[in-house]
């Protein structure tokens, strides 16, 4: 067996054999920290969403909305009224309020403007907040409507409800074809960086052959190379990320951007792993381009 050389046990290890910036490496991170920067910010981006669509989903899913239609000698007003006594006896609901003219105003007023709503007729509605725990379904106020005699129809938002949850599946999925996007980009870079640096040592890859040196241990010094470089950049990249999160965080509160993104102090931990997967994915793409370089090599010989 051959010992391993003497200049393989300098302090230091193995990795001052190599140029310190050789292949452009100060690009190569400059690459990867901007990559890990929209990593990070896809990765806040559909949290923030996903956050948003569970809170609207769950505001959806805890009021209903009924709009009456008065019989004949009735007054909107009154049935309205009738139906919100009604509505507010039945199990799983837990208050039940007609709405008069200037709460049915103040909602459509951000979408008509104030010109045309003293005009407009305006449905008589009631507003139905549900129970958390066990909450009343669409069929059980209809039927309880209809055995008080009203002419009614009941909305629970379920349809609203599945396009929030649609949208945020969605985001996600968009979220994560991003990550997978700027992960395969990272490797080919490394890739890319691994192999121009085998070429410009190529002298020191022969001197280490000719020492016994195989070759796991000379892949292993462009292995460490470039999950240390990539493990910087990410780092770099998360920092970076992280600091529009927190000046949004504090601008905005808990809406951030806008009700739509509602950041949580949470989401910083999210960036937490990125200089780690960066460095999985350097020493990976590292060592098959290596391993590829060195056997191509040897082939060519």
């Amino acid at each position: 067996m051959i010992p391993r050389p003497a200049f393989l046990k300098l302090e230091g290890g193995p990795a001052p054999l190599l140029p310190r910036a050789s292949a452009g490496e100060p690009w190569l991170m400059t690459v990867i920290a901007v990559l890990c920067f929209l990593a990070c910010l896809a990765a806040v981006g559909a949290s923030a969403a996903d956050r948003a669509a569970r809170g609207w989903a769950g505001q959806l899913g805890a009021e209903a909305t009924v709009q009456v239609r008065p019989r004949v000698g009735e007054t909107g007003a009154a049935a309205a009224a009738r139906a919100a006594e009604t509505l507010g006896g039945v199990a799983g609901v837990e208050e039940a309020q007609a709405l008069d003219r200037r709460a049915a105003e103040a909602l459509l007023r951000p979408w008509l403007g104030e010109a045309v709503l003293p005009d407009l007729p305006l449905p008589f509605l009631v507003t139905v907040r549900l129970a958390p725990d066990a909450p009343a379904s669409a069929v059980t106020l209809s039927r309880a409507l209809a055995q008080a005699g009203l002419d009614a129809s009941v909305d629970d938002h379920s349809l609203w409800r599945g396009e929030v949850e649609r949208s945020a599946r969605a985001i996600g999925a968009l979220a994560g074809l991003a990550f997978l996007a700027t992960a395969f980009a990272a490797a080919a870079a490394i890739a890319y960086a691994t192999r121009a640096g085998l070429a410009a040592n190529r002298g020191v890859i022969e001197t280490l052959s000719l020492n016994g040196a195989g070759d796991g241990l000379i892949a292993g010094l462009f292995q460490k190379r470039f999950a240390i470089l990539a493990a910087t950049a990410g780092a770099i990249g998360a920092a970076a990320a992280g600091l529009p999160v927190i000046l949004l965080r504090f601008i905005g509160g808990s809406d951030g951007i806008s009700a739509a993104l509602p950041l949580a102090w949470s989401d910083l931990l999210l960036l937490s792993p990125c200089p780690l997967l960066a460095a999985t994915v350097a020493l990976a793409a590292a060592r098959i381009a290596a391993m590829r370089t060195l056997a191509d090599g040897r082939e060519g010989v």
